[in-house]
């Protein structure tokens, strides 16, 4: 008899740890939804950076380098490099970044908050279980980042060198040192 009570004890707690398991993970489920904006902004963060940074270079570029009457049409066919680039990378990262989401931030809501904590986090917005989720920010970000980064960075890395090299095209300047470092193999330059 007490094995038969055991058993049931412990059939009945793994129901319920299964029940609990469910419903954690909707309310992750559910927190990601309304996170969906946030993770969409890092993605896009991510997108945008490279841009900013070419955009940079190209106005300093476009002062000192390119006679006066060529900056602005050069300006104009920079700015449309960049904003193309900005459109055609910046869906495919952050639909990947909605796609990792389960897997980075789910996980750490998932290890991080029990399930009472996870309700309190959608209902009680002012809650400290919201500063808690506040502060992981970073964590997320980072988990989030760091795999994008892993599974973008050679689209990424691709379209930027296309639009380094349409701004230097754009800007009339000579390629950057590393294209002429991928010259065809058998030819030598010329000294």
């Amino acid at each position: 008899m007490k094995k038969i009570l055991t058993l049931a004890l412990v059939l009945v707690a793994g129901v319920a740890q299964a029940q609990s398991s469910f419903v954690k993970k909707e309310l992750v489920n559910r927190i990601l939804v309304l996170q969906q904006a946030a993770i969409e902004q890092t993605a896009q963060t991510l997108v945008a950076r490279p841009a900013m940074q070419l955009q940079q270079q190209a106005a300093m570029a476009l002062q000192t380098r390119v006679p006066p009457e060529k900056r602005e049409a050069a300006a104009k066919l920079v700015q449309q490099d960049l904003k193309q680039y900005v459109e055609e990378v910046g869906p495919q990262v952050r639909q990947q970044a909605v796609k990792l989401g389960p897997s980075t931030i789910g996980a750490l809501l998932e290890e991080k908050f029990t399930e009472d904590e996870l309700k309190q986090l959608i209902t009680i917005i002012e809650s400290p279980v919201n500063r808690k989720f506040m502060q992981m920010g970073g964590d997320f970000e980072r988990a989030l980042g760091e795999k994008l980064v892993a599974q973008t960075q050679s689209l990424v890395a691709a379209r930027v060198k296309v639009l380094e090299q349409a701004v230097v095209k754009h800007l009339g300047l000579p390629p950057p040192a590393d294209s002429k470092a991928a010259a065809p193999a058998g030819k030598t330059p010329k000294k």
